[in-house]
This record gives structure tokens, C-alpha cells and sequence, in this order.
């Protein structure tokens, strides 16, 4: 089993009394009484991130991957509690003190506070991060309609770059190295957005798990599907020209996951105040297809200007 079918077989019956819960199937618990926002995370070495060789760049990357899930809300995260579980190897006085200086860093960035957590012992190093943000309202997911515009903010595929680097599997000059092994570790949160994201959005949701995977993943309980144009798909300046010299599908590289990028469906009506609130905040925003009718109709329109079916695959944690 994926672990979407192990919530819905196990623990979908469990939350059905609680409107909050919000069917176990959006980012965050919701409870719009106490306009209260909650999101929990667990990261694991070896599936979330590769090692601990630089314990300040990978709790970076994971706070942030963190507090992404109410900021694609809609919602501007506020407190953030942290449970880690290692050993003595992991949690060295020199590691820990990494780790401190640079969620400081993190909290003087985003304007939140660490307000409690847990530690134990393990030989399996992992965190536990909780969010939690205040707001009367939220960007749900599945709230999509027919002929909506897609929209993602930033650019996609960078991050997915940065791990094949830091894996071995792609070689680069040094200057793209650092280029997308930065991206990879500290994702361009589109904070700015937050206030406007109510305003303009039908439905939303970040992209960790990949462009397709989280494009079925906010439509899945509609009776919808969408269409994508790959040339519309933004990409970076680097990677346009690593997809050039290495002759790499763009539609591959960058449906892999790990970007923090906002994907949202908007009123086509409303495509002229995006792009004026894009170019005020100084937010790349980019309209990249649309929401057709039907189910299982969903597709991507190729560079060649070709239909072919939504096969590329994100990352799914299987059990």
C-alpha cells in the first residue's frame, strides 16, 4: 500500500466527526472557530534527506518544507514545534549548535518562534516538525472549477537537480553545482503571496511529492481533470541550458518533487490581478494550464505540441 491508501483504509473513519480534520486529505487541520492552522511533518534520513554531513542546511530545508504546507494555505506560519530522534553521533555539541544558529536564522527570515518539542534516542535519525498559524480562513484543497487557470509560483525542477548532484548521478561545473545544491536545501518559499493567495485562489496546494502527483493530489476528490502545457512549465535560466546540453525531457525533470512552489487554480477573470500582484511583489507566477472536465482525461500538451498521458510520477512513500 502507498501511504494515501493506508489514511483512507485505517484512519479516514477516525476524522469523520471532526469538520476540522478536514477528511485527512489537505495540508493542515483547519479549525475555522478558533481560526486556527496546524500542519505535521516527520523526516527521515535516507528517504527525506541523504545524510547529516551538514546538520544546518538540512534542518533548514525541512523547517521550511514545513511551514510550506500553511503558506500554500494561504495562512502565515506563526510557532513551530520540533521533535528530533538520533544518537550521539548525530547530535554532537558541534551539530547542535548548527542546528541552533541556523533555525535562528530561519525564525528571523519567516518571523516565527520555536515554542517546544521532543528529543529521544535512536539510531535512525528523524524530525518531527509542527506548524501552527492563525487566520479566518484558508485555500482549501479540491475546490477547484471547470475551466479554472493553473498557476505555479517560482520555477520547478532546480531542487531535483540539486539531489541528483549531491547523489553523483549528474555532473555539473562548480557553479551550477552550488547553484542548484542551494536549491535543493533552502526551496524559495513564496511567503509574499500569503496575504493575496485568499484573494485569488480556488484551490491551492505546494509541490513536495512532484508537479503531477500534486496536481492529481488537488483535484483528486473532483470530478475533474487538468491540461498542462511543458512549455508553459517555468525553469530557471540553469536548468533551461542543463536541459539543453544534457538532452533531459523538461516534463521529467521537473515533475520530481522537493520545489516548495505554490500551485494553485484560479478564475480566468482574475489572470490580470495575478500578474499585477506578480510583478508588485516580485513573485514569478506562471499560468500553465487549465481545468477541463471528467475524470481521468487529465494530460500534458509536449513541446511538439503532442498530447501524452500524465504518467510522469513524483515521490509516494510505499509500505
Amino acid at each position: 500500500m502507498h501511504e494515501f491508501e493506508i489514511v483512507d483504509k485505517f484512519f479516514y473513519k477516525l476524522s469523520k466527526q471532526n469538520v476540522s480534520a478536514l477528511g485527512l486529505n489537505d495540508d493542515v487541520f483547519f479549525d475555522n472557530k478558533k481560526k486556527t492552522v496546524i500542519s505535521v511533518d516527520t523526516y527521515n534520513i535516507n528517504t527525506h534527506f541523504l545524510d547529516f554531513k551538514s546538520p544546518d542546511l538540512v534542518i533548514k530545508k525541512i523547517l521550511r518544507s514545513s511551514i510550506s504546507d500553511l503558506i500554500c494555505k494561504g495562512v502565515k506560519p506563526k510557532f513551530y514545534f520540533i521533535s528530533g530522534s538520533g544518537n550521539k553521533k548525530n547530535f554532537t555539541k558541534k551539530n547542535l549548535l548548527k542546528i541552533s544558529k541556523s533555525l535562528k536564522k530561519e525564525q528571523e527570515k519567516y518571523n516565527i518562534s520555536l515554542c517546544g518539542g521532543d528529543t529521544t534516542f535512536s539510531n535512525k535519525l528523524s524530525f518531527t516538525i509542527i506548524s501552527l498559524g492563525y487566520s479566518n480562513n484558508i485555500v482549501y484543497r479540491n475546490k477547484s472549477r471547470l475551466n479554472d487557470d493553473i498557476y505555479v509560483t517560482g520555477n520547478l525542477g532546480d531542487s531535483f537537480i540539486g539531489l541528483q548532484i549531491l547523489k553523483g548521478k549528474i555532473k555539473v561545473n562548480n557553479k551550477m553545482s552550488k547553484f542548484f545544491v542551494k536549491k535543493y536545501y533552502e526551496p524559495d518559499l513564496q511567503i509574499k503571496l500569503v496575504n493575496n493567495l485568499l484573494k485569488l485562489a480556488n484551490t491551492s496546494i505546494d509541490i513536495s511529492d512532484g508537479l503531477i502527483d500534486d496536481l492529481k493530489k488537488m483535484i483528486n476528490r473532483q470530478n475533474f481533470s487538468f491540461q498542462i502545457f511543458e512549455e508553459k512549465i517555468p525553469v530557471s535560466k540553469n536548468l533551461k541550458q542543463l536541459i539543453k546540453t544534457k538532452k533531459f525531457k523538461k516534463i521529467n525533470v521537473t515533475s520530481r518533487g522537493d520545489d516548495y512552489q505554490i500551485l494553485f487554480t484560479a478564475n480566468p477573470i482574475k489572470s490580470r490581478i495575478i500578474k499585477k500582484i506578480s510583478n508588485i511583489a516580485g513573485i514569478k507566477i506562471t499560468k500553465i494550464g487549465k481545468i477541463i472536465s471528467g475524470k481521468n482525461r487529465s494530460k500534458i500538451i509536449n513541446l511538439k505540441n503532442k498530447q501524452i498521458k500524465a504518467k510522469i510520477k513524483g515521490y509516494t512513500h510505499q509500505f
